[in-house]
């Protein structure tokens, strides 16, 4: 009973000292537009708290399983620069930022990848709300700049796994990977893959997942090498029409090449570059991101 009750304290104490700390920002490179970009979507004065973890806390212990690996297991405790937190609706600029800096960088390519809004911008901003509303949306967060952005879900969207067209067992359970996205300023850097890996390695501690799946833009097909790259196999497209409503004509989804990954094959990397944990964040301003492999954007 001392002991539980030694810990509750030094857990209080600990969230106290990290409330007074102040956030370190960094500069990142300003885009064309300054309302839109990374650059001037800082992280709201309100989130500058880092909540605080405690090793072995039993609220911690999420999902079916205590053995499963963990982006930064309590007993293996790794320190990184940055910090991943779940998003709310008040980072919705924030993350409408990173994609229109996403889109603005795209559209330098030989893809027609987020050249507009599908279908439209503001449904677009509806989907990317309805993520935040609904706790599936993260931030990486280097000091007060969002560094990437990525939206999970533990069920699939039967307009776009459908039956028909993916090839891949949807009764099985998996993670599915939506809006993914790195800031220009940390491209290169392996930090898209470390996130999605995160992702994965997330859906097996929670729940299990064999699979982390992801529906990637079906003309990008450099996009495509990419994920294969990092162990994605194709596993089908997307068949069906996205039906607008009050629209008879019906659209096709954009994204409908389907990938899927196992997640027993995704390990942590040795060289974490983002925590769950505030109390293992460190900071230094001259220090280089240094990835174990290619970024994703």
């Amino acid at each position: 009973m001392e002991s539980i009750k030694v810990v509750a304290l030094c857990s209080l104490i600990t969230g106290l000292v990290f409330r007074c700390l102040p956030g370190t920002a960094s500069t990142a490179t300003a885009g064309n537009d300054a309302r839109r970009t990374t650059s001037a979507l800082r992280r709201p004065r309100s989130h500058l708290q880092p909540y605080s973890l405690i090793p072995g806390s039993a609220s911690l212990r999420d999902g079916p399983g205590q053995n499963l690996a963990s982006w930064s297991a309590p007993d293996e405790p790794a320190t990184a620069p940055m910090l991943i937190t779940q998003a709310t609706v008040k980072d919705l600029p924030i993350v409408l930022g990173l994609i229109n800096e996403a889109s603005a960088w795209l559209r330098t390519k030989e893809t027609d990848q987020w050249t507009k809004p599908w279908p439209t911008e503001e449904e677009r901003d509806l989907r990317v709300l309805t993520g935040l509303r609904n706790g599936k949306t993260w931030i990486v967060w280097d000091g007060d700049v969002a560094a990437a952005t990525v939206t999970i879900a533990n069920s699939h969207n039967p307009d776009v796994w459908d039956e028909s067209g993916s090839t891949c067992d949807l009764s099985e359970k998996a993670v599915y990977v939506h809006r993914l996205i790195t800031a220009r300023k940390y491209a290169g850097t392996g930090l898209g893959t470390e996130l999605i890996n995160w992702a994965g390695l997330r859906g097996k501690r929670k729940n299990r997942a064999k699979w982390i799946r992801i529906d990637v833009w079906t003309s990008n097909l450099p996009l495509h090498a990419y994920y294969e790259s990092i162990g994605f196999a194709s596993c089908g497209t997307c068949s069906n029409l996205i039906y607008l409503p009050g629209s008879p004509s019906g659209l096709v989804y954009p994204s409908g090449a389907l990938f899927q990954k196992p997640t027993s094959v995704i390990r942590q990397p040795a060289r974490r570059q983002f925590t769950e944990r505030a109390d293992l964040v460190v900071r230094d301003t001259d220090r280089q991101l240094v990835g174990a492999g290619q970024s994703a954007g």
